[in-house]
């Protein structure tokens, strides 16, 4: 492939590859790294702030690694078109954000966490918002299906056998955070875009 084009594709992809790249990175770490970026609640509230995003890229095994990277493939193809690479790194970076404090401020029976699926409920919601803002209603029963994946997840519990795929708990009220911080993001770009069109 010639330098141009793949330079191109590299930058139109940087957001997933980056992901796939850090993920995979700290996971042949093995333990030690997940021990000093997993989210941990008594380590943040003495000071280790960074563990608030970093606890998002570090799983709990290779099962729970290419569970959440298959899952990040699918957002992508879905809707990567519909933000620019800047706006889809302040989306994942405000999910992330989102799970950590949500988990910190309304789950303080939660003491760690780990991996990049409350990230990807954002990544989810802040496509379809977008997706639906630029006119593509055919994505409605794509919307129909998240929520009702969110309100069972908060009603009933985790989704059959998403536990034993992953290997241990799955954390459902990150799931949610991660959706908000997607959604009410997504809506801020939105705002942003019209407010650059009424003034163009």
């Amino acid at each position: 492939m010639p330098l141009r084009p793949l330079n191109k594709q590299l930058r139109t992809h940087a957001l997933p590859l980056s992901l796939v790249a850090l993920s995979t990175l700290f996971a042949l770490l093995g333990d030690r790294a997940t021990q000093w970026l997993r989210y941990d609640r008594d380590a943040i509230l003495h000071g280790q702030w960074w563990r608030i995003i970093s606890g998002n890229i570090v799983h709990l095994g290779w099962p729970h690694l290419l569970l959440n990277l298959a899952g990040l493939i699918l957002v992508w193809l879905l809707f990567r078109h519909t933000l620019s690479t800047r706006s889809w790194i302040f989306v994942t970076l405000a999910s992330a954000a989102a799970v950590g404090i949500g988990l910190l401020l309304f789950d303080p029976q939660l003491q760690w966490y780990v991996g990049l699926s409350g990230v990807l409920h954002g990544l989810f919601a802040a496509g379809l918002v977008t997706a639906f803002y630029a006119g593509n209603r055919g994505d409605w029963w794509l919307l129909l299906l998240f929520a009702a994946k969110i309100t069972w997840e908060q009603l009933v519990g985790t989704m059959p056998g998403s536990a034993e795929i992953a290997g241990g708990d799955v954390i459902v009220d990150a799931h949610l955070y991660g959706a908000i911080g997607g959604a009410l993001t997504a809506l801020l770009i939105i705002m942003e875009w019209k407010r650059k069109h009424h003034h163009a």
